[in-house]
This record gives C-alpha cells, structure tokens and sequence, in this order.
C-alpha cells in the first residue's frame, strides 16, 4: 500500500446501518485515475463486491459525494453507491444481514487503475463497520404463548411509542434500527415454520403480539403501529381492521387480499386465500421468473372473500407501492383500497407511490437486489426496480415511515406510569 495515499469515512468509520457515510481519497497525483472498491461477506457467508473508477480532482483528491464515477459498478455522481451496488458473483443472491448483534462490516480499499483483468495494486484501505442495534438498545428474545421475535426498546424511561415489524420471514434489520429511533420494537416473522408446512393463518396469534407490546412497562402510546412489506402487508390489514389497538399500518408493496393461507380469527374463518396462476408466470433468460401476474384479480366477484376489509379500520394507513414491483401489482392493490376507503367516506390514509422502485423496499444502504430466491415457491424471480431510483426511494420512505409513526401514535406519560 502506498503511505501516502489516505482513504477516508467521515464522520467516521463505525455508525449505524442507516447513516451514510462520506467516501474521500487523498494524497494521489494529480488527475489519476483509480478504482475504489468495496466488499462485504453476509451472515450466509457469501461474498458481494462493487467498484467504481474516478478521476482524482488537480490537488489529488476524490469526493464520492461530488466526483461522478466513470465506469464500473454505477455511473455518475453517487455518494453512497459502493454500498448499494455490492453484489455476488452469482445471480440471483439476496444480502442476508438480519441479526441485530453484529454489524454490516465493509471493507473499502483504493486501487491503482487496472489493466486487463487483474487487480491494480492496493493504495489504500479502510473497514466501516455499521451497526444495527446502537448504543444502550435492549434486544430480548421473546417466547411467550404463540409470539416468536425479538422485542427491542430503547434507552431510558420512555414513554416510547410501540411497534409491531411483521417480517415475511425472520429479520430483525428493521425493528432494531426503528428501535434506535426511539420506538418499542417486536420484530415478528409471518412464517415461523418451513414454507412446504404452511397451515392456515390464525389473526389470534398476531393479537397476541399487539397484546404483548401494550403491556411492555416502557410502552406509552394509547395504540400499537405496524410495519409491514409484502405478505406481511395483508396480515397488518387485517389486524387493522379486525383487532382493537391497531393505530397506525405502513403497508409497502403487499396485497389488499389474503395470500396464500385461509385467515382464521376466534375460531372461524374470515378471509379466503386470492388463488394463483402458475401459468401465468413468465420465465425469464436470467433464470428469474416474473411473479407479478400470477394472482388472480382481488375485485373479481369470486374473489369478494379474500379482500381485507380495510374500510373497517379505526386507525391510520401509509400505503406504499413501487410501479416497477414484478412480485405484484402493488400499485393496483393500493389504488382498489384508496378507492373504497373514499367510497365509504374515510379520510384515514396517505399514499405514496415510487415509479421506477421495485418490491424490496427495505431500510436504506443496503445492498440492491434485483432478483433472489422466493422464500414461499422456493424458485428465483424478480424483484424490479432501477438501482439508482429504487434506493433514493428507500432513503426517502425511511424517514417517511418514522414521521408517519411519530405522528400517529402519541405518547401519554399517565399511561406509562400507571402500568409500573
């Protein structure tokens, strides 16, 4: 490595998993042209890499956040884009960093311009770690009747506001880095059982949990919020509108009808599963498959049984979709419920609708995924969304999902105290 040639994080090499960090490399002759390179291995113990190539500026210097890239892994001026763009060697890998307790760690390194295909040699190098769960955050396992997750609470007394994160599958990314912000956080999967053993879904199960976070000493809010993506979407529905309590749902890129399972609640069955069309799946030459046609029509009169009953709900919807989602049509899922909302005269929701995103709307700098492997029909499909334009989109609707909870679930301090 060369001494003189110094690769710089600011503020600093270690933050949270949702702060940006600036990328700055100083000491190189004027207007050289370098590779700056990132990689990082998930918790499957897969390796994602990314590079870009920049001109350094008369005095040596590059700014990732003012220096565009030339060639490589993005194009143009993006500050945080050797995070977003790491991606495996092979096709259709999703980063898995869902355990709180250990961070995102990424190893940034400065290379001189390569030739053919090798390496340039090492100038610099430098490792962010990013952690998920910050500074005085509790995390404690929870196993209590049928609620399975992870209950996260922030430092000091509260009153904090409490939220429900239903994962699809197990994560607790999102609910330890809400919990940061200052809210009580159970992250809780959908699934807890091997997809091939899917029985009918109990609501009874998920009230448990709504439950559970009322009773939590730290807990001040007069009602619990939900988190929800994809097919925990329609389950924080139905939760909404079947269960008292439920004061704020965010609902990104889900369904306004139940998937996959029957939902049963106090022993009956309420809502029918939306059937799927296998044949109208299409294959791509990728290997990945498009999904997004292969539910039937929620407003379908056969399909009358399945639609959740939104219309029914006493607390506040943020409705999310992306208009490049290839998993489903969650723009049109969004649009049928606004419209019957306003056709009962309710007034109790927001929208907000991202183009060019796709499906995986997850919390921001993470890596983008354009495809993986379905957790449910266990075969890879595309997941949408322009790189560039789908992460600005998550680095905006993360701060649009803690202003919605914020707003929506006030604190009481008589509340907190007579629970102690």
């Amino acid at each position: 490595m060369s001494s003189q040639v110094r690769l710089k994080l600011l503020p600093r090499a270690r933050c949270l998993f949702d702060e940006p960090v600036q990328v700055k490399v100083a000491g190189l002759r004027s207007r050289q042209v370098v590779t700056v390179r990132a990689r990082a291995t998930d918790e499957r113990g897969v390796e994602f890499r990314s590079s870009a190539t920049y001109r350094a500026d008369g005095s040596g210097e590059i700014h990732l956040d003012r220096d565009p890239s030339l060639s490589g892994s993005y194009v143009g001026v993006e500050p945080m884009g050797l995070l977003w763009s790491l991606k495996a060697d092979t096709l259709h890998k999703y980063f898995y960093k869902n355990k709180a307790l250990h961070p995102h760690v990424v190893k940034f390194s400065v290379h001189e311009e390569e030739e053919k295909e090798e390496e340039g040699r090492m100038l610099a190098e430098v490792t962010n770690e990013r952690f998920l769960i910050g500074e005085g955050v509790s995390r404690v396992p929870v196993k209590e009747g049928n609620v399975q997750g992870v209950l996260f609470t922030p430092p000091g007394e509260g009153p904090f506001p409490a939220v429900l994160d239903l994962c699809t599958f197990m994560s607790e990314k999102r609910a330890c880095l809400l919990a940061n912000k200052g809210f009580v956080v159970l992250a809780l999967a959908v699934y807890t059982d091997k997809p091939d053993n899917v029985q009918p879904m109990h609501l009874d199960h998920f009230k448990e949990a709504v439950d559970f976070l009322q009773q939590q000493t730290k807990v001040g809010s007069k009602g619990v919020g939900i988190v929800s993506r994809s097919k925990g979407g329609d389950i924080a529905l139905s939760l909404a509108a079947f269960v008292p309590g439920v004061e704020a749902v965010v609902w990104i890129n889900g369904c306004s009808a139940i998937v996959g399972a029957p939902l049963y609640y106090k022993n009956r069955q309420i809502l029918s599963p939306l059937p799927f069309d296998f044949d109208k799946v299409i294959r791509t030459e990728s290997g990945a498959s498009i999904i997004k046609y292969g539910l039937e029509d929620p407003k379908a009169k056969e399909n009358k049984g399945t639609v959740v009953p939104v219309e029914q709900a006493k607390g506040r919807f943020l409705f999310v979709a992306s208009g490049d989602d290839l998993n489903w049509d969650s723009k049109g899922y969004m649009e049928e419920m606004v419209e019957r909302l306003k056709r009962h005269g309710k007034r109790n929701f927001e929208s907000v609708y991202y183009p060019r995103a796709g499906h995986l709307l997850e919390p921001p700098y993470g890596p983008f995924c354009p495809s993986a492997l379905h957790g449910l029909i266990r075969f890879p499909v595309l997941w949408g969304g322009d790189p560039q334009v789908h992460v600005a989109a998550e680095v905006d609707l993360w701060k649009k999902i803690q202003e919605f909870l914020r707003n929506n679930l006030s604190c009481d301090d008589t509340q907190t105290k007579a629970k102690l």
